[in-house]
Protein backbone atom coordinates (compact mmCIF):
# COMPACT_ATOMS: atom_id res chain seq x y z
CA UNK A 1 0.00 0.00 0.00
CA UNK A 2 1.18 3.24 -1.14
CA UNK A 3 1.90 6.16 1.98
CA UNK A 4 -1.36 8.25 2.55
CA UNK A 5 0.28 11.82 2.51
CA UNK A 6 -1.19 14.85 3.42
CA UNK A 7 -0.14 18.79 3.28
CA UNK A 8 -2.12 20.86 5.60
CA UNK A 9 -1.69 24.75 4.55
CA UNK A 10 -1.11 23.06 0.76
CA UNK A 11 -2.26 26.90 -0.13
CA UNK A 12 0.93 28.64 0.85
CA UNK A 13 4.32 29.00 -0.30
CA UNK A 14 5.89 25.89 1.27
CA UNK A 15 2.84 24.05 1.00
CA UNK A 16 2.84 24.38 -2.87
CA UNK A 17 6.26 24.17 -3.27
CA UNK A 18 5.67 20.98 -1.73
CA UNK A 19 3.08 19.87 -3.61
CA UNK A 20 4.71 20.47 -6.79
CA UNK A 21 7.42 17.93 -5.96
CA UNK A 22 4.99 15.27 -4.82
CA UNK A 23 2.06 15.41 -7.27
CA UNK A 24 3.50 13.63 -9.97
CA UNK A 25 5.03 10.23 -7.87
CA UNK A 26 3.47 7.37 -8.42
CA UNK A 27 4.88 5.91 -5.25
CA UNK A 28 2.73 7.84 -2.66
CA UNK A 29 -1.05 8.70 -2.12
CA UNK A 30 -1.60 12.56 -1.82
CA UNK A 31 -4.93 13.03 0.53
CA UNK A 32 -6.38 16.59 -0.92
CA UNK A 33 -8.54 18.46 1.24
CA UNK A 34 -12.34 19.74 -0.78
CA UNK A 35 -11.44 23.47 -1.18
CA UNK A 36 -14.83 24.23 0.70
CA UNK A 37 -13.71 22.61 3.77
CA UNK A 38 -10.33 23.81 3.78
CA UNK A 39 -11.05 25.72 7.03
CA UNK A 40 -13.15 23.10 8.45
CA UNK A 41 -11.72 21.75 11.63
CA UNK A 42 -13.62 18.12 11.24
CA UNK A 43 -12.68 17.29 7.88
CA UNK A 44 -8.44 18.44 8.51
CA UNK A 45 -8.78 16.23 12.04
CA UNK A 46 -9.82 13.65 9.34
CA UNK A 47 -7.15 13.43 7.11
CA UNK A 48 -4.46 14.67 9.48
CA UNK A 49 -5.39 11.20 11.36
CA UNK A 50 -5.85 9.39 7.73
CA UNK A 51 -2.24 9.98 6.95
CA UNK A 52 1.30 8.18 6.97
CA UNK A 53 2.88 11.43 6.86
CA UNK A 54 1.50 15.18 7.33
CA UNK A 55 3.19 18.13 6.47
CA UNK A 56 2.40 21.10 8.52
CA UNK A 57 2.66 24.36 6.28
CA UNK A 58 1.09 26.56 8.60
CA UNK A 59 1.57 29.74 11.26
CA UNK A 60 2.89 28.62 14.53
CA UNK A 61 -0.08 28.83 16.53
CA UNK A 62 -2.13 26.53 14.01
CA UNK A 63 0.61 23.84 13.81
CA UNK A 64 0.54 23.71 17.58
CA UNK A 65 -3.26 22.99 17.46
CA UNK A 66 -3.13 20.57 14.26
CA UNK A 67 -0.61 18.23 16.25
CA UNK A 68 -2.81 18.30 18.97
CA UNK A 69 -5.90 17.19 16.82
CA UNK A 70 -3.79 13.67 16.00
CA UNK A 71 -4.70 10.96 17.66
CA UNK A 72 -3.81 8.01 15.87
CA UNK A 73 -0.23 7.17 17.26
CA UNK A 74 1.10 5.69 13.50
CA UNK A 75 0.95 9.67 11.74
CA UNK A 76 3.92 10.99 11.22
CA UNK A 77 4.37 14.69 11.10
CA UNK A 78 6.99 17.10 9.48
CA UNK A 79 6.14 20.79 10.72
CA UNK A 80 7.37 23.56 8.63
CA UNK A 81 6.77 25.79 10.89
CA UNK A 82 8.71 27.73 13.56
CA UNK A 83 7.19 25.93 16.57
CA UNK A 84 8.78 22.73 17.36
CA UNK A 85 12.68 23.47 16.52
CA UNK A 86 13.90 23.42 19.67
CA UNK A 87 10.96 20.77 21.39
CA UNK A 88 13.60 18.08 22.40
CA UNK A 89 10.98 15.70 21.90
CA UNK A 90 11.06 16.57 18.27
CA UNK A 91 13.85 15.49 16.09
CA UNK A 92 15.50 18.72 14.19
CA UNK A 93 15.43 17.94 10.53
CA UNK A 94 18.90 17.52 8.63
CA UNK A 95 20.28 14.63 7.62
CA UNK A 96 23.55 15.73 6.68
CA UNK A 97 24.11 17.03 10.73
CA UNK A 98 25.58 14.07 12.78
CA UNK A 99 23.21 15.02 15.55
CA UNK A 100 20.27 14.19 12.82
CA UNK A 101 21.34 11.85 10.54
CA UNK A 102 20.58 8.65 12.35
CA UNK A 103 17.28 9.96 14.01
CA UNK A 104 15.14 11.29 10.98
CA UNK A 105 14.24 7.96 9.63
CA UNK A 106 12.54 6.62 12.84
CA UNK A 107 11.31 9.82 14.09
CA UNK A 108 7.45 10.39 14.42
CA UNK A 109 7.84 14.40 15.12
CA UNK A 110 10.42 16.25 12.89
CA UNK A 111 10.62 19.85 12.57
CA UNK A 112 12.08 21.25 9.68
CA UNK A 113 14.48 23.83 9.52
CA UNK A 114 14.44 27.33 8.62
CA UNK A 115 16.10 28.43 6.06
CA UNK A 116 18.48 31.22 7.64
CA UNK A 117 19.17 28.57 9.72
CA UNK A 118 19.95 25.82 7.30
CA UNK A 119 22.59 28.21 5.44
CA UNK A 120 24.29 28.68 9.13
CA UNK A 121 24.00 25.72 10.87
CA UNK A 122 25.36 24.08 7.13
CA UNK A 123 28.29 26.40 8.29
CA UNK A 124 28.84 26.54 12.07
CA UNK A 125 27.57 23.20 13.21
CA UNK A 126 30.09 20.83 12.13
CA UNK A 127 33.15 23.19 12.99
CA UNK A 128 31.59 22.93 16.49
CA UNK A 129 31.32 19.27 16.51
CA UNK A 130 34.94 19.03 15.48
CA UNK A 131 35.94 21.31 18.06
CA UNK A 132 37.55 23.68 15.38
CA UNK A 133 35.15 26.22 16.58
CA UNK A 134 34.31 27.24 20.22
CA UNK A 135 30.78 27.03 21.84
CA UNK A 136 31.69 30.72 22.88
CA UNK A 137 33.02 32.15 19.74
CA UNK A 138 31.37 35.53 18.89
CA UNK A 139 29.82 34.93 16.08
CA UNK A 140 28.66 36.92 13.38
CA UNK A 141 26.09 36.42 10.40
CA UNK A 142 24.92 37.85 7.05
CA UNK A 143 22.10 36.07 4.83
CA UNK A 144 20.88 37.27 1.94
CA UNK A 145 17.37 35.53 0.94
CA UNK A 146 14.70 35.92 -2.01
CA UNK A 147 11.81 37.73 -1.23
CA UNK A 148 9.58 34.62 -1.67
CA UNK A 149 10.33 33.65 1.98
CA UNK A 150 8.16 36.43 3.28
CA UNK A 151 4.88 34.53 2.00
CA UNK A 152 2.24 35.96 0.13
CA UNK A 153 2.34 39.21 1.09
CA UNK A 154 5.51 39.90 0.66
CA UNK A 155 5.55 38.68 -2.68
CA UNK A 156 2.57 40.84 -4.10
CA UNK A 157 4.46 43.86 -2.43
CA UNK A 158 7.69 42.86 -4.55
CA UNK A 159 6.11 42.40 -7.72
CA UNK A 160 3.08 45.05 -7.28
CA UNK A 161 3.50 47.26 -11.00
CA UNK A 162 4.38 50.60 -8.67
CA UNK A 163 6.18 49.27 -5.73
CA UNK A 164 8.71 51.38 -3.69
CA UNK A 165 11.71 52.29 -5.49
CA UNK A 166 13.27 51.33 -1.88
CA UNK A 167 13.00 47.44 -2.82
CA UNK A 168 15.01 48.23 -6.00
CA UNK A 169 18.44 47.60 -3.57
CA UNK A 170 18.91 44.78 -0.58
CA UNK A 171 16.66 45.44 2.49
CA UNK A 172 18.23 45.03 5.67
CA UNK A 173 15.33 43.89 8.23
CA UNK A 174 15.19 42.05 11.89
CA UNK A 175 17.02 45.15 12.72
CA UNK A 176 16.21 44.61 16.81
CA UNK A 177 18.44 41.04 16.27
CA UNK A 178 15.47 38.98 17.71
CA UNK A 179 15.02 36.81 14.22
CA UNK A 180 12.99 33.93 15.06
CA UNK A 181 15.79 31.94 13.52
CA UNK A 182 18.13 32.27 15.90
CA UNK A 183 16.92 29.54 18.63
CA UNK A 184 17.27 26.84 16.25
CA UNK A 185 21.07 28.37 14.98
CA UNK A 186 22.01 28.44 18.74
CA UNK A 187 20.57 25.37 20.18
CA UNK A 188 21.64 22.91 16.96
CA UNK A 189 24.89 23.79 16.88
CA UNK A 190 25.57 23.82 20.39
CA UNK A 191 26.62 27.66 21.04
CA UNK A 192 26.89 29.19 24.10
CA UNK A 193 25.26 32.54 22.81
CA UNK A 194 23.48 33.08 19.68
CA UNK A 195 25.13 35.07 16.62
CA UNK A 196 24.49 38.47 16.14
CA UNK A 197 22.43 37.52 13.05
CA UNK A 198 21.66 40.37 10.40
CA UNK A 199 19.36 38.37 7.22
CA UNK A 200 19.25 40.83 4.13
CA UNK A 201 15.98 40.74 1.87
CA UNK A 202 17.39 40.67 -1.88
CA UNK A 203 14.95 41.63 -5.11
CA UNK A 204 14.99 38.14 -6.36
CA UNK A 205 12.44 35.50 -6.09
CA UNK A 206 14.52 33.23 -4.43
CA UNK A 207 17.91 31.99 -3.86
CA UNK A 208 19.86 32.78 -0.60
CA UNK A 209 23.73 33.75 0.59
CA UNK A 210 24.50 33.13 4.06
CA UNK A 211 27.87 33.79 5.34
CA UNK A 212 29.74 33.62 8.52
CA UNK A 213 33.24 35.60 8.73
CA UNK A 214 35.57 34.03 11.19
CA UNK A 215 39.41 35.51 13.21
CA UNK A 216 41.55 32.31 13.02
CA UNK A 217 43.82 33.47 15.58
CA UNK A 218 40.58 33.16 17.65
CA UNK A 219 39.37 29.80 17.03
CA UNK A 220 40.84 26.61 19.14
CA UNK A 221 43.72 25.09 16.89
CA UNK A 222 43.98 28.57 14.75
CA UNK A 223 43.46 26.28 11.73
CA UNK A 224 43.69 28.17 7.82
CA UNK A 225 41.23 28.73 6.17
CA UNK A 226 42.17 25.39 3.90
CA UNK A 227 42.00 23.32 6.72
CA UNK A 228 38.41 24.45 7.73
CA UNK A 229 37.81 23.90 4.30
CA UNK A 230 39.29 20.42 4.24
CA UNK A 231 37.30 20.25 7.44
CA UNK A 232 34.11 20.67 6.10
CA UNK A 233 34.61 18.81 2.30
CA UNK A 234 35.32 15.80 5.10
CA UNK A 235 32.46 15.88 6.64
CA UNK A 236 29.72 16.28 3.84
CA UNK A 237 31.80 13.84 1.19
CA UNK A 238 28.71 11.56 1.72
CA UNK A 239 25.93 13.69 1.33
CA UNK A 240 24.08 13.77 -1.79
CA UNK A 241 22.70 17.28 -1.36
CA UNK A 242 25.41 19.67 0.02
CA UNK A 243 28.68 20.06 -1.18
CA UNK A 244 31.86 22.09 -0.46
CA UNK A 245 33.51 23.90 -3.81
CA UNK A 246 37.21 22.78 -4.12
CA UNK A 247 39.31 25.54 -2.11
CA UNK A 248 40.82 28.15 -4.15
CA UNK A 249 38.18 27.63 -7.04
CA UNK A 250 35.21 29.93 -6.02
CA UNK A 251 33.95 32.88 -8.60
CA UNK A 252 34.89 36.32 -8.26
CA UNK A 253 31.66 37.01 -7.19
CA UNK A 254 28.88 34.65 -5.42
CA UNK A 255 25.73 35.31 -6.38
CA UNK A 256 22.76 34.22 -3.97
CA UNK A 257 20.32 32.97 -6.66
CA UNK A 258 22.99 30.97 -8.04
CA UNK A 259 21.31 27.62 -6.94
CA UNK A 260 17.66 29.05 -7.48
CA UNK A 261 15.28 26.15 -8.29
CA UNK A 262 17.39 23.65 -6.78
CA UNK A 263 17.11 21.19 -3.82
CA UNK A 264 21.07 21.36 -3.19
CA UNK A 265 23.24 23.56 -1.00
CA UNK A 266 26.80 24.17 -1.78
CA UNK A 267 29.60 25.72 0.74
CA UNK A 268 32.27 27.97 -0.76
CA UNK A 269 35.12 28.89 2.08
CA UNK A 270 37.34 31.78 1.49
CA UNK A 271 40.65 33.52 3.28
CA UNK A 272 43.90 33.26 4.15
CA UNK A 273 45.74 32.21 7.32
CA UNK A 274 44.16 35.05 9.55
CA UNK A 275 40.51 34.83 8.33
CA UNK A 276 38.20 32.84 6.89
CA UNK A 277 35.12 33.42 5.00
CA UNK A 278 32.31 30.46 4.42
CA UNK A 279 29.70 31.09 2.74
CA UNK A 280 26.58 28.39 2.24
CA UNK A 281 24.00 29.02 -1.24
CA UNK A 282 21.00 27.46 -1.86
CA UNK A 283 17.66 28.01 -2.76
CA UNK A 284 15.66 29.50 0.39
CA UNK A 285 12.33 27.10 -1.09
CA UNK A 286 14.64 24.36 -1.83
CA UNK A 287 16.98 23.12 0.50
CA UNK A 288 15.66 25.94 2.87
CA UNK A 289 12.01 24.91 3.18
CA UNK A 290 9.97 22.75 1.02
CA UNK A 291 12.96 20.51 -0.76
CA UNK A 292 14.20 19.72 2.66
CA UNK A 293 11.05 18.61 4.29
CA UNK A 294 10.09 16.26 0.63
CA UNK A 295 14.09 14.63 1.82
CA UNK A 296 13.25 13.96 5.20
CA UNK A 297 10.09 12.84 4.10
CA UNK A 298 12.18 10.10 2.04
CA UNK A 299 14.02 9.08 4.60
CA UNK A 300 11.32 8.93 6.77
CA UNK A 301 9.60 6.43 4.77
CA UNK A 302 12.37 4.66 3.85
CA UNK A 303 12.47 5.61 0.38
CA UNK A 304 15.46 6.87 -1.64
CA UNK A 305 16.79 10.64 0.07
CA UNK A 306 16.62 12.66 -3.68
CA UNK A 307 13.64 10.81 -4.51
CA UNK A 308 11.36 14.11 -6.22
CA UNK A 309 14.09 16.61 -5.58
CA UNK A 310 15.35 19.25 -8.19
CA UNK A 311 19.04 18.56 -8.53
Amino acid sequence: MKPRVFIDGREGTTGLQIYDRLATRSDLQLLLIDEAKRKDPEARRALLNEADLVFLCLPDAAAIEAVSMIDNPNTRVIDASTAHRTNPNWVYGFPELTSCKKQIPTAKRVANPGCHATGFLSLVAPLVELGLLSPDYPLTCHSLTGYSGGGKAMIAEYEEAHRSPLLDAPNLYALGLSHKHLPEMQTVAGLSHPPVFSPILGDIYKGMATTVPLQNRLLPKKPTAKELWAALSDYYQDSSLVSVVPFGSEPPRLSANALAGCDRLQIVVTGHEKQTLLCALFDNLGKGASGAAVQNMNLMLGMQECEGLLL
